[in-house]
C-alpha cells in the first residue's frame, strides 16, 4: 500500500489502486446490505474495509469508502448517515468525534487547465490522466455537523465544532467553532459554553465534566 500524501502527482488507474478500490466498493455496498440488528457483521466489514479501526466507532449506513485502506480512526467515533470519503491518500480521524449525515471528506485534486487534467506526461514518457492528493486530519472530541465537506489538506484541531454545511477550505485551530462557505473561524469555545451555563436547556441534567 502506498499512501500518496506527499501531493506528487499519480496514476489512480495503477493495478493496485484499481485493486483496492473494487475491493472498498464492495465493501461498502456488503456493510450498507446490512441491517443495525447485525452488529458483529458490521464490525467485521469494518475490520476489512478501513486501515485502523478502533473500538466503540460506528456508522449509520450508507456510508462510501473510495480505498478505505488509507482511513484510520480512533475510538468512540459516531458516523450518521451517508458519510462519504475520498481517501485516496490518508485520512485520520480521531477519538470520541461526532459526525451529521453528509459529511464527506476529499483528499484528492486534479489540474486546473483542462488539458493537463485530460493528461500528463509520465516519468517513462507515457501519458496518462493523473491526480495528487493531500491528506486529511482531525483530532479528538471533535463535532463535524451535517452537510459538512472538509477539503484536502485540511486539518481540524482537537474539540472542535464545524457548522452545518460548511465548507472546510482551510485547516482549523483547536477549540474553535468555524462555520461557512469558505469554513472561517468564529470564535474559540470556553468555559462559556458548558451547559451548565444553560439551565433551562440542562434541566434535571448535570454536567459530568467540564473539559473541552
Amino acid at each position: 500500500m502506498l499512501e500518496d500524501g506527499n501531493g506528487k502527482m499519480f496514476f489512480p488507474g495503477e493495478g493496485w489502486r484499481v485493486a483496492a478500490k473494487k475491493k472498498a466498493h464492495a465493501l461498502n455496498i456488503k456493510y450498507n446490505s446490512l441491517t443495525e440488528y447485525q452488529p458483529e457483521e458490521r464490525k467485521a466489514v469494518l475490520r476489512e474495509l478501513l486501515g485502523e479501526l478502533n473500538e466503540g466507532v460506528s456508522f449509520n449506513a450508507p456510508i462510501t469508502f473510495h480505498y478505505g485502506i488509507h482511513t484510520k480512526i480512533g475510538k468512540n467515533t459516531f458516523f450518521n448517515f451517508n458519510f462519504t470519503c475520498q481517501d485516496d491518500c490518508e485520512v485520520y480521524i480521531g477519538d470520541n468525534c461526532d459526525f451529521g449525515p453528509n459529511v464527506t471528506i476529499c483528499t484528492p485534486l486534479h489540474p486546473l487547465l483542462a488539458q493537463e487534467r485530460k493528461e500528463l506526461r509520465c516519468p517513462d514518457g507515457t501519458l496518462k490522466r493523473l491526480c495528487y492528493a493531500k491528506p486529511v486530519r482531525i483530532g479528538n472530541g471533535c463535532w463535524i455537523c451535517a452537510n459538512v465537506t472538509i477539503l484536502p489538506g485540511v486539518e481540524i484541531g482537537e474539540g472542535c465544532v464545524i457548522g452545518a454545511g460548511s465548507v472546510v477550505t482551510r485547516s482549523v485551530p483547536p477549540h474553535s467553532f468555524a462555520a461557512g462557505n469558505p469554513c472561517r473561524v468564529i470564535r474559540t469555545i470556553t468555559e462559556k459554553d458548558s451547559m451548565n451555563n444553560f439551565p433551562d436547556i440542562l434541566g434535571d441534567c448535570s454536567v459530568v465534566s467540564a473539559e473541552l
